[in-house]
């Protein structure tokens, strides 16, 4: 191998640069495992593959592998705007490639790889150009939008799954549109006439989510003075959908488990069982295997979920969504035609977006409502830390604010903001922590009281 193809990456990890580009049609893959339990076994990565290819011990692995000297999740290959990127994923052994230890690495398309005792070999082939969506296919499933190849390529699993009745983990960073996934697919398959119901495991203490999920009887429990059905006799006939399952207490995780096995639920304080007929979802911003790996989460219960697993792209590689999510986000939220400034779309393709669709809504929300004082109020948002903890006084807060010079409309948001943060920190702490108790003592829902909680409630 050629010395000048290696460079280092950030933290000492080797990245093996792709040489410069032939000219040729793209270029899918093969990987060959040529030494191992599973030898003689092969896999495709193709251009317009939806997710990277998970090679480890999981069941969710595209590459399912037997060595006791892999991990869980070990590795992942995708294709990146054309180049070939293997992805280590901290796993105990490492990833090795022609010998070398690496984090990371670009590849050509002919290495040897190598993790823990099983040996591949990578090998590329040219493929016909994928389209950027299916002919006839719109850019878009329910409330789903995109046209984007990262997205697009999704849609026609989307649809598949749509139409069955399986249980689904659908992943993805913060704010990628998990929930609105859930709710499409509910919508375009054969539960759509009946209930979609959400369960969110962050905002429901520990104490309370069995009653919460399963119902009780009366007297069950102090201030059970009614019997209440739960969720899933809530969503019979529909689709249940439990949001960051990745937080469920591992004191319920067996009874969740039972529950999908048998078809049925017992109420807290009761003993009928009661049959129920839900189609069930579930959302994570984590790294499952990883918390099954950690004794976090059941291994079992993760094989029944994962029966399909999607992967939501963060918006940063939707390449083209965001200016078409804005316009679309525009029309919806009722902003005068034509749509977004030319240049402020130019801007928002520019951003990173960590907080993804939902962040770019809330930008085009901000923008309908304070025209260009919004693009100051989003470089100048955060509050600084001192403001937010409750280190610095009220009048500290209010003449820094009015020392910036701002608008009023703008400062007065400022100081909105800053007492939000200070108040939700100050009732949490009276609760110990307690988010149920803590939005019951301030009056909101626990839904609306985590936005302010997570300081994402922006114009």
């Amino acid at each position: 191998m050629d010395p000048h193809d290696l460079a280092d990456l950030d933290g000492g990890a080797t990245a093996i640069q792709a040489p410069t580009p032939i000219k040729r049609g793209p270029t899918g893959l093969v990987l060959s495992i040529v030494e191992g339990p599973e030898r003689g076994q092969s896999f495709e990565l193709l251009p317009n593959r939806a997710a990277p290819l998970l090679i480890g011990q999981s069941p969710s692995c595209d590459v399912k592998l037997s060595d006791k000297h892999v991990s869980r999740r070990h590795a992942s290959l995708e294709m990146v705007k054309g180049r070939v990127v293997l992805t280590d994923l901290e796993s105990t052994n490492g990833t090795f490639v022609d010998g070398i230890s690496i984090l990371g690495a670009y590849l050509r398309g002919d290495e040897s790889l190598r993790v823990g005792a099983t040996g591949f070999r990578l090998t590329r082939r040219d493929v016909a150009a994928p389209p950027s969506l299916p002919h006839g296919v719109e850019p878009r499933f329910g409330k789903l939008v995109g046209s984007s190849r990262e997205l697009g390529r999704l849609f026609s699993l989307f649809r598949k799954l749509a139409v069955s009745d399986v249980p689904v983990v659908i992943e993805g960073e913060t704010g990628t549109g998990k929930e609105v996934l859930a709710e499409s697919l509910h919508d375009a398959g054969p539960r759509s006439g009946g209930p979609f119901v959400v369960f969110d495991c962050t905002a429901v203490p520990a104490s309370l989510m069995e009653a919460e999920l399963f119902g009780h009887e009366r007297g069950s429990f102090t201030g059970a003075t009614a019997t209440r059905k739960g969720l899933f006799e809530q969503a019979s006939g529909g689709t249940l959908l439990i949001d960051e399952i990745g937080d469920l207490d591992m004191s319920l995780q067996p009874k969740l488990l039972r529950v999908i096995e048998r078809r049925e639920v017992r109420r807290v304080g009761g003993t009928e069982a009661i049959r129920v007929d839900v189609r069930l979802l579930a959302a994570t911003r984590r790294d499952l295997d990883k918390a099954v790996q950690e004794g976090r989460f059941r291994d079992d219960l993760y094989h029944r979920l994962a029966v399909g697993r999607v992967e939501l792209p963060p918006l940063s590689k939707r390449i083209g969504d965001v200016s078409e999510l804005a316009r679309h986000f525009w029309a919806e939220l009722g902003g005068a035609p034509p749509g977004p400034p030319a240049e402020v779309i130019a801007q928002w393709e520019r951003a990173s977006w960590p907080g993804n669709v939902r962040q770019l809504r809330n930008a085009v929300a901000r923008r309908i409502a304070l025209g260009e004082l919004g693009d100051d109020f989003a470089r100048d948002l955060e509050i600084a830390p001192s403001q937010r903890g409750g280190a610095s006084d009220d009048g500290d807060i209010i003449a820094s604010v009015i020392a910036q010079k701002l608008p009023l409309p703008l400062a007065r948001v400022r100081v909105i903001e800053a007492f939000e943060a200070r108040y939700i920190a100050a009732v949490l702490a009276e609760h110990n922590g307690n988010v149920a108790l803590a939005a019951n003592a301030s009056g909101i829902a626990r839904r609306y009281f985590q936005i302010l909680r997570s300081g994402k409630r922006r114009l």
